[in-house]
């Protein structure tokens, strides 16, 4: 993922500084040359930057937050679930912010809703 996102960063620094020559070279030539227009590269590469970081970084966060939400609204009781800590125990009761786990010998334990990773099948 990182090697693919050097990749397009020197690509597109590689594009920007021959769009940039090409402008230097236009407005030397002509004296009607827009200053803005020499700041298109830069324009262009930041907006290329914001949305490789928007798809590799903040898209598949949003996704997976928007997962582990949806699996602690759909847990009942009776559902066996893994915490974060390798623990696999069966739920009794959810509440607000905290389950309370039957474990194998018959043991309570709570535990904070947000330690729980995955829900197993039966």
């Amino acid at each position: 993922m990182s090697r693919a996102f050097v990749a397009c960063g020197v690509l597109l620094l590689v594009l920007s500084g021959a769009a940039w020559a090409q402008e230097v070279e236009g407005a030397s030539t002509s004296t009607s040359a827009s200053g803005l227009s020499s700041y298109l590269p830069l324009v262009i590469l930041l907006v290329a930057f914001g949305a490789i970081f928007y798809f590799m970084l903040i898209r598949p966060q949003r996704k997976r937050q928007h997962e582990m939400n949806s699996l602690l609204a759909g847990l009942k009781r009776g559902d066996k679930i893994m915490t974060a800590g390798g623990i696999i125990a069966e739920i009794d009761s959810i509440g607000d912010t905290s389950v309370v786990l039957i474990l194998e010998e018959g043991g309570k334990l709570r535990m904070a809703k947000a330690s729980i990773v995955r829900k197993l099948d039966k």
